[in-house]
């Protein structure tokens, strides 16, 4: 709730002018940015749903003329319509032409007719949504433009303004990204063939392009605002398109920004983990020419994307290009099989002007059950299993897990993606039966990963049964023989709440088995914080921070990724660790923690929830199908590391991005 003087914001009028006690105000249910950051209030909010206003201060004809000016610079990203290039600029110019005194209400019907043109006829949504809070404040404002041109007077603020504005678009997918990366620039950069530009788009946000573009679980998809006219845009494989071209055309490293020189001004940083926060970080600070040190424990580079994603889904050779973008900065140092303890962090922290602990999360949690015993013969814990896949398929390091696993039956109990790729691999290294045991439905399995990568294990033999878990681990002096398996089911809720998991009397039956992997979970391993240092924690185990700025409890000491959020995706740890990059960028030089406005804008963008899922879409044409890149077989692809997904060809790639709607939307604060 959000105490406002006026607001029009999602079709909620709140009209409190004629209320004199702020006290008695109503408040509107939206989420508004009242609080710009700590030190300032706003004046109002100007958006694509309409505005609002916080105080009664507010010179409306201002901040309409501010609203169209900001507009100028965005409407240039595209240029490919008249209506919202030039009906911008007419908005703008007729808006400024009533400030500054010399109005007419002619002008004010041509400001009614533009917009309505602007609103049918753009292409692409900041058009069309641009002139939605302009139009509502000449409605309710009325008086206040009609004062200006009856007395030919210019706005009281015109030549003297105390308000600062504040602009950022976005999209419904570029918000949903928690990276926030500039999906429709990259999609654009696709459909013009540019695929230069479009991995620029991407590397503003994400470095790890290759990666992203392949293992990403796509959020930004479920925001998709084709999906509420046919299907969502094809946004993660779009992703890869400029990556692949860079790297099979063998170009110079595409940067979005000119790298600078190493400064040598003796400001440095350490980064503790390489894996996709550690490496993102380092890219973001490694540009700036600010000098980086990772501390990495394994002899590899990369995390758990390394060693934990298997080869069919990740090439390496794909990923260790995105690891060579950073590694080949001249300001980036890269030191492995360097095991951090709490001792050696108290130095590093010492030595260095700031430090990122950016370490992944690679302890599997147990299932809980009874007879659980990591030493019985059989039981492996997930991250131990996919090491040992991967260090051998990529490096030859160490032994096939086929010597184990072959002819074998794998039971795997866990939903997400570290469970898909226990059972697939187990495919792969020869296990005659593989099951995965899952408390929930198919359909949070699906949520929890992506249905491609569900619908491909099934294709591949992996056996699923749901709404199920281990009782008993069954053993034979001390070699795992069997599993009891407890069977529930979803018992609604007669007040209509979430349904219960209730254990059925009728459901408990036993599978044989040689191996037992639990995948339900990882936690972080906390030897390496000091403990004098007395760190503040979650409940969940990881480190602290206000997740904004990304500092912990200790003033230098800078967390993301794993280990200060729990177990997430790729896509979240490099949106949390370009935002700490940032923040750290300026610590070590003033020694404060802040943000950039581009970054307010963003989280206020975030708590507004640009998406509409009820949203009916008009003016476009329907039915155009996605895509579908071609998979590798089932029968060529289970018993190998090769990479399933080919990828888009470049004509499909094109036609996918002639799909994208370009849902740009743009904000605005008066602070």
């Amino acid at each position: 709730m959000s105490k406002v003087y006026f607001s029009t914001w999602q079709g909620e009028l709140i009209d409190n002018r004629d209320i004199e006690s702020i006290d008695d105000w109503k408040e509107s249910s939206a989420k508004l940015p009242i609080e710009y950051d700590k030190k300032n209030h706003t004046k109002a909010f100007v958006g694509w749903d309409g505005f609002a206003l916080f105080t009664k201060d507010v010179d409306v004809v201002k901040l309409a003329v501010n609203y169209a000016k900001q507009y100028q610079e965005y409407s240039e990203m595209c240029g490919r319509c008249a209506p919202g290039r030039w009906g911008g600029r007419i908005l703008y110019d007729m808006l400024d032409k009533i400030a500054r005194g010399e109005g007419a209400y002619s002008d004010l019907e041509h400001l009614n007719e533009i917009s309505d043109t602007m609103m049918a006829t753009s292409k692409c949504e900041i058009g069309k949504t641009v002139p939605v809070p302009i139009l509502q404040m000449i409605k309710y404002f009325n008086d206040d433009f009609k004062k200006l041109i009856d007395t030919k007077s210019k706005s009281p603020w015109y030549l003297v303004d105390d308000s600062k504005y504040i602009a950022n678009i976005t999209a419904p997918c570029t918000d949903m990204c928690p990276a926030h990366i500039d999906i429709p620039a990259y999609i654009e950069g696709v459909r013009d063939l540019d695929f230069s530009a479009s991995l620029s788009a991407t590397r503003e946000h994400m470095p790890l392009a290759h990666t992203c573009g392949r293992v990403c679980p796509h959020p930004c998809e479920t925001a998709c605002r084709r999906t509420n006219l046919d299907e969502p845009i094809s946004i993660m494989e779009l992703k890869r398109i400029g990556a692949d071209y860079e790297t099979d055309h063998k170009l110079e490293w595409i940067h979005p920004v000119k790298v600078q020189k190493p400064k040598n001004d003796g400001k440095k940083v350490a980064i503790i983990g390489a894996g996709p926060a550690g490496l993102t970080a380092a890219y973001y600070l490694g540009v700036q020419g600010i000098s980086v040190t990772i501390f990495e424990e394994l002899p590899v580079l990369g995390g758990e994307v390394t060693v934990g994603v298997p080869e069919y889904r990740m090439p390496f050779g794909k990923y260790n290009e995105d690891i060579k973008l950073v590694t080949e900065l001249d300001t980036v140092e890269v030191i492995t099989n360097h095991r951090v303890t709490a001792d050696r962090l108290k130095e590093i922290e010492s030595e260095f002007d700031a430090t990122l602990l950016a370490f992944g999360a690679r302890l599997s949690k147990a299932v809980r059950c009874e007879n659980e015993n990591e030493n019985h013969h059989g039981y492996w814990g997930a991250i131990a299993m996919l090491d040992k896949v991967n260090l051998w398929h990529k490096f030859k390091i160490g032994s096939p897990a086929s010597n184990e696993l072959k002819d074998k039956t794998v039971v795997c109990v866990g939903g997400g993606f570290t469970s898909m790729d226990v059972v697939r691999c187990s495919i792969r290294e020869g296990a005659k039966r593989v099951v995965m045991l899952y408390r929930r439905d198919e359909k949070t399995i699906i949520r929890n990963t992506t249905l491609e990568e569900y619908t491909e294990a099934v294709e591949e033999g992996v056996e699923f049964i749901f709404h199920s878990a281990i009782d008993t681990i069954r053993d034979e002096d001390g070699v795992i023989k069997s599993l009891l398996i407890n069977q529930y089911e979803l018992v609604p809720d007669p007040n209509g709440g979430r349904p219960e998991l209730v254990k059925r009397d009728d459901g408990d039956f036993e599978i044989e088995c040689d191996y037992v992997i639990p995948a339900v979970s990882q936690a972080c391993d906390l030897q390496i914080l000091p403990k004098d240092w007395e760190l503040t924690m979650t409940s969940w185990g990881t480190l602290q921070t206000n997740g904004k700025d990304y500092m912990t409890s200790k003033a230098g000491l800078f967390a993301a990724g794993d280990c200060e959020y729990g177990p997430m995706t790729i896509v979240n740890a490099v949106g949390q660790a370009r935002r700490a990059a940032s923040v750290i960028s300026r610590y070590i030089y003033d020694g404060k923690v802040t943000l950039t406005d581009e970054e307010i804008m963003e989280d206020h963008m975030n708590k507004l929830k640009v998406y509409n899922k009820k949203e009916k879409i008009k003016g476009w044409m329907p039915g155009l199908p996605r895509e579908v890149s071609e998979k590798l077989p089932t029968e060529i692809r289970k018993d190998n590391n090769r990479e399933v997904n080919l990828g888009f060809t470049a004509e499909e790639a094109q036609a996918e991005a002639e799909r994208c709607m370009r849902c740009y939307y743009l904000g605005m604060v008066a602070v």
